[in-house]
């Protein structure tokens, strides 16, 4: 049984037959490939993206999709995860997606269980169908050209669970990777090129992947204000205009703190298109796990 905990889980084959599903599945509203199967979703962080996103695609597929209250769970009353997620499992669901704020824990639950895990976001360590939602829109933007193309990662490229993913999967598909933030922000590690602001090297990038001011992952105030930070990191319409980029983002976006209002309605700003395409990849991911990899 194979499970989807961080993106070197799939062989590169295996991603760009996710990418060919999703393409399908981008022009498909409903079908029943997965019709009698019920998948759980344990999310113990807030999320409005990547579940609604998993739901959406659950559903169109003919699956159930059975959202577990984590706030009413046997958990308050003192029952451990790893109890918790045996006995969901003994309820035999065909799959089990979970988001939590401890590193580690989704893989930590593998042995708990009969069915696939998938993650979708475990602390600051990974998100990999994000990453594999943004890889799929960087793919069909340079038609499948990923080669040699350059991307900035802007922002706290230290805790973001993103960046995370998508250091370790975008440099398998050719795609040099390149950070950009604060002192206070970056990367511990010397693999990648590191800048201190993104106008210093955004003539050279093909891609740029701005990311969300994470403020609740930190203890310490780092900056006077958000307007401090967005000096050297804001995506604006100059930057735009300097060179031809593709502009992605997660989301939430703060708005002009990541992103200037202008640039969100910049055809080049993909935002909207990786909401759309996250539904059409966790739609094929769920397709691979729990029809194909058994």
């Amino acid at each position: 049984m194979k499970h989807l905990i961080r993106t070197s889980d799939f062989t590169k084959e295996e991603i760009l037959e996710i990418f060919d599903d999703a393409r399908e599945f981008k022009n498909i509203k409903f079908s029943r490939i997965l019709e009698g199967k019920i998948i759980v979703t344990l999310f113990f962080e807030n999320s409005t993206r990547t579940r609604s996103s998993f739901e959406i695609a659950a559903k169109r597929l003919g699956a159930e999709v059975i959202n577990l209250d984590v706030g009413t769970s046997s958990q308050k009353k003192g029952e451990t995860m790893y109890d918790t997620v045996a006995n969901i499992n003994a309820m035999n669901p065909d799959a089990i997606i979970i988001r939590h704020s401890v590193h580690g824990l989704p893989e930590s639950l593998i042995g708990y269980v009969s069915c696939p895990i998938i993650n979708a976001g475990d602390g600051r360590h990974s998100h990999p169908t994000q990453a594999l939602l943004d890889l799929f829109t960087i793919t069909e933007y340079f038609d499948g050209d990923t080669e040699g193309k350059k991307i900035a990662i802007v922002g706290d490229v230290r805790n973001s669970r993103v960046a995370g993913s998508n250091r370790r999967l975008l440099p398998r598909f050719g795609i040099d990777v390149n950070l950009v933030a604060p002192d206070c922000f970056k990367y511990e590690g010397d693999e990648f090129k590191q800048f201190d602001s993104i106008s210093e090297i955004v003539d050279d990038m093909d891609i740029v992947m701005s990311l969300r001011s994470q403020l609740e992952r930190h203890n310490i105030t780092y900056f006077e204000s958000l307007q401090e930070y967005a000096k050297d990191f804001c995506i604006t319409s100059e930057l735009m205009e300097r060179k031809e980029f593709l502009l992605l983002h997660p989301g939430p976006v703060n708005r002009n703190i990541d992103i200037t209002d202008e640039v969100l309605k910049h055809p080049r700003c993909k935002v909207l298109e990786q909401v759309t395409n996250g539904v059409a990849i966790r739609a094929a991911i769920l397709k691979k796990l729990i029809l194909e990899d058994k």
